[in-house]
């Protein structure tokens, strides 16, 4: 089964402005730069775990999902290939480039690309943040954080995430506006989210979770120098109890940044229907609402029953 959040990558023209938003701004440190000369961030002792790559436009390249051992990642495919998705093994080179020691990948029902893996390179000790922080990122068996991908029919997916890949619903939100479900994988409330957005796929934020509550303030005092809008204001949500703020990043996707994100036990967790978001705060700025926000593109590929 799925463990973790283990890593992502997205492709943007405006590559090369990470190095300064990514480490400056959110913290992460700077690891070596891949073969294509994508940027790679660091939030823990894992060598890296998002990249960067260059490209023409912003897209949304592959989630990487980490397994326990060999073992479970060659389980977990032969299970994948009985049900039907055609499942593809990763070959020397991306083994070298995800410092991986074994990689398979697929794609969802709308060409969203998925990696397995397991055994990435870490440096015990090895993690510096990239500006002055008290703490670092709540990682470790929670993994890199939660992404939140936008599908254009709510229960095709969910029955490709659940039924498929095993992905467990922690509980959703359904308001006038939108429907959005939660799934884990780990402790971590969510790892994956799915909001449906009729007509379009793509890409809506990736949160990172800081250890104190005082590097989530410094980074909302830091926004100005480095001319990065807020896409949401501070806030605290009512599933996951996270207190977060949603930020503008050079490449499309948002940036959740948060603190004290619940984690809950699968033996006594019970997923629960919310009809609003957020207690308190998470206000879009009369700038950012006439925007859609992430990394979306209407929908090019027509699924078929899985």
């Amino acid at each position: 089964m799925i463990q973790e959040l283990s890593y992502i990558g997205i492709a943007s023209p405006r590559a090369e402005e990470w190095r300064t938003y990514g480490t400056e701004l959110l913290g992460g440190k700077l690891a070596s730069d891949g073969s294509d000369g994508a940027i790679r961030l660091a939030v823990d002792d894992i060598n890296y775990r998002i990249a960067i790559h260059p490209g023409i436009e912003d897209e949304f390249l592959y989630a990487g999902w980490g397994m326990a051992n060999e073992t479970d990642l060659r389980s977990f495919t032969d299970h994948l290939t009985r049900s039907g998705v055609t499942v593809q093994s990763g070959d020397s080179e991306l083994l070298r480039e995800r410092q991986v020691a074994e990689l398979v990948w697929f794609t969802d029902p709308w060409g969203i690309r998925h990696e397995l893996s397991w055994g990435k390179a870490a440096t015990p000790l090895s993690f510096t943040p990239g500006r002055a922080m008290r703490g670092g990122f709540v990682t470790g068996d929670q993994g890199l954080g939660h992404i939140v991908l936008q599908v254009p029919d709510i229960e095709l997916a969910n029955q490709f995430y659940v039924d498929v890949l095993g992905f467990r619903l922690s509980d959703r939100i359904t308001d006038d506006r939108f429907t959005v479900r939660f799934y884990h994988v780990n402790g971590r409330h969510h790892s994956l989210a799915l909001h449906e957005f009729p007509g379009h796929v793509g890409f809506n934020h990736l949160m990172l979770e800081v250890e104190q509550f005082d590097d989530l303030g410094q980074l909302i005092d830091l926004l100005d120098a480095h001319d990065t809008e807020t896409m949401q204001t501070l806030g605290r949500h009512t599933n996951d109890l996270m207190t977060s703020t949603y930020i503008g990043s050079p490449s499309g996707l948002q940036i959740e940044y948060g603190y004290g994100g619940l984690t809950i036990d699968d033996l006594s967790w019970v997923a629960r229907t919310y009809n609003q978001p957020s207690y308190w705060g998470h206000k879009r700025p009369a700038t950012t609402r006439s925007r859609i926000p992430g990394i979306v593109k209407p929908v090019e590929i027509t699924p078929t029953d899985v």
